[in-house]
């Protein structure tokens, strides 16, 4: 693969409950274990920074899928839900649900563009394998 940008980042303090920081310092956090897992909740985490990022990623890729198809994507939008727990080797592991809103593309079709954009988009081929990922299309009125 030939890298074509290489973003860097650096978590400082107590992991979950730290600091992260880009290289560029567009993104500088303060991180919180959320209330669900025990802890005060009041920052962001590193699910959350995940989600945003898969949503944002997949998004340009269901949309690179879709001019290819001629598509109308108007108006669309993709929710990245990223869950956490406990596996069954005694560590944790994520669950991925990508909920997708084409308002403009019969289902069927949408359908198909939500896949397609599943194979090229980087953290889908990155989770592959290795993270859940749910692919639901939410309900539209698209003819």
């Amino acid at each position: 693969m030939q890298v074509l940008y290489t973003a860097h980042a650096t978590a400082t303090g107590d992991g979950r409950d730290g600091h992260v920081r880009t290289s560029d310092d567009t993104v500088a956090l303060d991180l919180a274990v959320p209330k669900e897992m025990g802890g005060a909740g009041n920052a962001a985490n590193p699910e959350q920074l995940f989600a945003a990022g898969y949503a944002a990623c997949f998004h340009s890729a269901l949309r690179l899928v879709a001019r290819t198809a001629r598509a109308d994507v108007t108006g669309s939008v993709v929710e990245a839900e990223v869950g956490i727990g406990p596996d069954d080797d005694g560590g944790f592991g994520l669950a991925v649900a990508l909920v997708v809103d084409l308002p403009a593309v019969p289902r069927e079709a949408a359908e198909q563009l939500v896949e397609r954009a599943h194979q090229v988009c980087p953290y889908s081929n990155a989770t592959r394998g290795n993270v859940e990922v749910a692919l639901r299309v939410r309900e539209t009125l698209a003819a």
